[in-house]
């Protein structure tokens, strides 16, 4: 054999096992005793971020920890809890970091006000700034500041 046909038969192998290996992924499946549960399922997982990834909600996660928060989720719908009482629970275990939007309370205030206290203080600054850009109109010049500018004119340049 030659070695461009090698090169091609081992490309070829090495396409089919990464297609292979992408058949054998794990899909989670939930029988969902009503549509209802299943609709809020997708909700919270969207809602819970993932305490590992920190970027990324549980439904999007492949790491253990949100797999098994899936799992949590899942059981705790099946049983009849709420989802503010699925909220809390996840809260209390994980902190108010496991949500994407964290309830106003103590601790967050600054969180939720920043963005406007941002944008007043940011106004307030440019405002500052163009009125103190203002040209002004200049002062008329005394005499003495006449005849000093005419004798700088004057001078020769070395």
């Amino acid at each position: 054999m030659r070695r461009v046909e090698k090169v091609l038969i081992l490309s070829a192998l090495w396409c089919l096992l990464s297609v292979s290996l992408g058949a054998r992924a794990v899909i989670e499946t939930y029988a969902f005793s009503s549509q209802d549960l299943e609709a809020r399922y997708h909700l919270l997982s969207q809602e819970l971020r993932c305490p590992k990834c920190q970027n990324q909600n549980i439904a999007d996660s492949n790491a253990p920890i949100a797999r098994d928060l899936r799992v949590v989720l899942f059981e705790q719908l099946e049983a009849g809890a709420t989802d503010d009482e699925i909220l809390a629970f996840m809260v209390a275990r994980y902190g108010e970091f496991v949500r994407y939007r964290p309830g106003m309370d103590r601790q967050t205030l600054l969180l939720w006000a920043a963005p406007g206290l941002l944008l007043v203080f940011g106004a307030a600054g440019l405002i500052s700034h163009f009125r103190q850009r203002r040209v002004r109109a200049p002062g008329v010049l005394t005499d003495v500041e006449q005849d000093q500018i005419e004798q700088l004119l004057r001078e020769p340049r070395a």
